[in-house]
């Protein structure tokens, strides 16, 4: 039951938090003080009395987590740190100044928080990550508590997210809709409807309870009911004022990311009841363990023998089964493509340890990204083209600085018949944008193990693409591909130019190879499986070496892939090395016209990747060598 002294102290933490929230944004300039006053009334009560953290110990596996997908109201959060002690008056007054660890939004420079947020649809999908892992994995009782804006509900990812949770039965669940009404240029979809949130959230399994989020008897009931549930995740829809407690602001729109002046702010204050002090000891949480999860084993990749053919996707499979088998932490998740890319492999041999995420690329990511919060090491798998679909949560995986590894199967034109909705084309171009990315690919089975072990422990964004048609094993199982090299596997002293390759297209280079022997011209191959970073040094001995004549090809379309990476290995791109040697004549071959269907050797043939085409451009640059090279079978320029 409710007491008086705590209806007082949760008022004065929520005008406090209030306070806090218009002060921080007036100094700033910027901000959102009243997305951040609406769920004041929420989040002091959560705060005192539901919240288990261990604030001087963020890494402590019995913390709960929160998470603010509402990422535009991090002034409230801070004005939550300000309140549990962690920061001070003086930091949060620096809010989303340079250098300050309190951002525009939420990011894990400031230890509590666990996920960059702020856009919007990203903090449910990625807490249901976090969820699988306390129920799941850890076995631990913290929960996980998530703020969400009610214009965000609009988001696909959202109800992904609520799909999968109520799956999994997540009972450690617990999101809080803040319905004020307003978004950022007028009334939300549902305004003011909670109903309408409650069905929807019913009829996808949840138990939903709507509630005045002013009410603090209201609030307090909510989660502990919230928290007392065991065989559902809970949403509390709490119907809240957006600019709550100074009537200047309340319920009113063209206030969204606008802050006060001056003088508006000291009018507003003083309605609130002036500045306040307060200090919450926050619960701590319990003292327990993780579930053991195993000890380590020595790790055992599959072999292949050389001149069997072996798709890489299913040496994937293989090598991941063999990962998950030495290492506890590695987990696995699919886009129920698990039998084509072999993560059914994993699935059958640690089925506490794989996700099944159905066809929902952004809820796998998230939970990847979720996952990894509690150091476990997320591979999630589908083919190349569906990471499109879940690309911002990729690149904000990059802003929460996760550690996830992705696999993309069934890449380029070379998948066949399936036709271009099928064909990834766009997945090089795409990861190697992403900041502080790892991007491979691997052109046969012993490599495709050796690069999936390496991405075990490989910070960042870590991006492995696979294809779907069985190619010649080239390498040994005792050869070592280090991340950031390559692979010179055709050379001589008078090589007269260049061909860069990788995946599907070494395979053409080398046949191209044999023919251009024949005909009295030799050239140096080189594989440059590791895209990004990309071997700089061995790229620049080899033009010095063949006069500056390079080829590459890739399965791609031209914009952004293995060409453009090859091109900034010589632009001296950010701390490359600057290139010294011959000037360059560089032929680029890629996907130019849109593809169809047609088997792998006719797409190849017909996008001008394959070993005909590699040889008319070897013999029209050795022959005709000039600054700029005019490919004749295109028109273009090169």
């Amino acid at each position: 039951m409710t007491t008086q002294e705590e209806l007082h102290q949760w008022y004065e933490l929520a005008q406090q938090l209030r306070v806090d929230s218009i002060r921080a944004t007036t100094i700033a300039g910027s901000g959102h003080p009243t997305s951040s006053m609406s769920a004041a009334d929420l989040m002091a009560v959560l705060l005192t009395k539901y919240l288990h953290y261990d604030f001087e110990h963020p890494e402590n596996p019995n913390n709960d987590r929160l998470i603010f997908s509402k990422g535009h109201a991090a002034p409230l959060l801070y004005s939550m740190y300000k309140a549990a002690g962690v920061i001070n008056d003086e930091e949060l007054r620096s809010l989303r100044k340079l250098g300050s660890r309190l951002e525009g939004h939420p990011t894990p420079i400031l230890p509590w928080v666990d996920v960059a947020t702020g856009s919007l649809g990203q903090g449910l999908p990625i807490s249901v990550g976090l969820a699988l892992a306390g129920k799941y994995l850890d076995q631990l009782p913290y929960h996980v508590w998530v703020l969400l804006g009610d214009s965000e509900t609009a988001e696909g990812s959202v109800w992904e997210a609520f799909d999968h949770a109520a799956h999994y039965t997540l009972d450690n669940l617990i999101a809080i809709i803040d319905v004020n009404r307003l978004g950022q240029r007028g009334q939300t979809e549902l305004g003011w409807n909670t109903q309408a949130y409650s069905h929807r959230a019913k009829a996808f399994g949840w138990q939903a309870i709507e509630i005045d989020g002013h009410d603090f008897t209201q609030i307090d009931h909510a989660m502990n009911t919230a928290i007392a549930v065991n065989d559902r995740p809970t949403v509390i829809i709490a119907r809240t004022k957006k600019g709550q407690g100074v009537a200047s602001l309340a319920d009113l729109g063209g206030w969204h990311g606008k802050v006060l002046k001056p003088e508006q702010e000291q009018q507003a204050i003083a309605e609130l009841g002036g500045e306040r002090q307060m200090i919450i000891q926050v619960h701590q949480p319990e003292t327990q363990q993780p579930v053991p999860t195993g000890k380590p084993q020595p790790l055992q990749l599959p072999r292949y023998a050389k001149g069997a053919k072996v798709a890489t996707r299913r040496a994937y499979g293989d090598a991941l089964k063999a990962l998950g088998n030495a290492q506890p932490d590695v987990v696995a998740l699919d886009a129920e493509v698990s039998n084509s890319t072999y993560v059914e492999d994993f699935a059958e041999a640690f089925p506490e340890r794989y996700f099944e995420m159905y066809i929902a690329e952004q809820q796998m990511i998230a939970a990847a990204v979720g996952l990894q919060v509690r150091k476990y090491k997320p591979f999630a798998s589908t083919f190349a083209a569906f990471l499109t679909r879940a690309y911002d949560f990729i690149r904000m995986a990059a802003v929460s600085r996760a550690n996830i590894k992705l696999m993309g199967s069934h890449a380029g034109v070379s998948i066949g018949q399936d036709g271009a909705s099928q064909m990834g084309l766009e997945d090089l171009a795409a990861f190697r944008a992403v900041w502080s990315s790892t991007v491979l690919y691997p052109s046969d089975a012993n490599q495709t193990a050796k690069l999936v072990a390496q991405m075990s422990d490989r910070q960042g964004i870590v991006y492995l693409r696979t294809t779907r048609e069985a190619t010649p094993v080239i390498y040994s199982a005792e050869a070592e591909f280090p991340i950031g090299g390559s692979k010179v596997i055709r050379s001589s002293d008078q090589d007269q130019a260049t061909i860069i390759g990788a995946g599907i297209t070494l395979h053409e280079a080398l046949k191209a190879y044999e023919q251009l022997k024949n005909d009295g011209i030799t050239v140096r191959i080189i594989d440059a499986y590791s895209v990004k970073p990309i071997d700089v040094p061995t790229l620049h001995q080899a033009a010095q070496d063949t006069e500056g004549n390079l080829i590459v090809v890739e399965d791609h379309w031209l914009e952004g892939g293995l060409g453009a990476a090859v091109l900034d290995a010589f632009a001296g791109v950010g701390e490359m090395p600057t290139y010294e040697g011959p000037q360059l004549q560089l032929i680029k071959l890629a996907v130019s016209e849109m593809p169809t269907s047609g088997t792998p050797e006719e797409l190849l043939h017909a996008a001008k990747i394959d070993a005909d085409a590699i040889i008319a451009a070897v013999r029209s640059l050795v022959k005709h060598p000039v600054n700029e090279v005019l490919s004749a079978e295109r028109g273009e320029t090169r």
